[in-house]
C-alpha cells in the first residue's frame, strides 16, 4: 500500500480501508456514548475508589441500551 498525493489507491487498498473504517466506527460510536456522561471528558472530582465503579456502571448502561436496540 503506497499512499501519496501522486499515487491512486488500488481497489484492494480501498476495500481494506473500507473494512477498517467500518470496524473503527463501531468503537467510535461507543466512545462517543461514554463521553456523553462526561466522566472521561472532565477531571474526576469524587473519590478515586468509586471511579471504576462508575465507569463500569456507565458502560453497563450503554451495553444494556445497545442490546435493547438490537432486539
Amino acid at each position: 500500500m503506497f499512499n501519496s498525493k501522486n499515487h491512486k489507491l488500488t481497489d484492494d487498498d480501498k476495500i481494506e480501508n473500507q473494512e477498517k473504517a467500518s470496524r473503527r466506527i463501531f468503537v467510535e460510536h461507543i466512545n462517543a456514548k461514554i463521553k456523553t456522561f462526561q466522566i472521561l471528558k472532565q477531571k474526576y472530582r469524587n473519590r478515586r475508589k468509586r471511579y471504576n465503579l462508575r465507569v463500569n456502571l456507565i458502560c453497563g448502561l450503554i451495553n444494556f441500551d445497545r442490546n435493547m436496540m438490537v432486539e
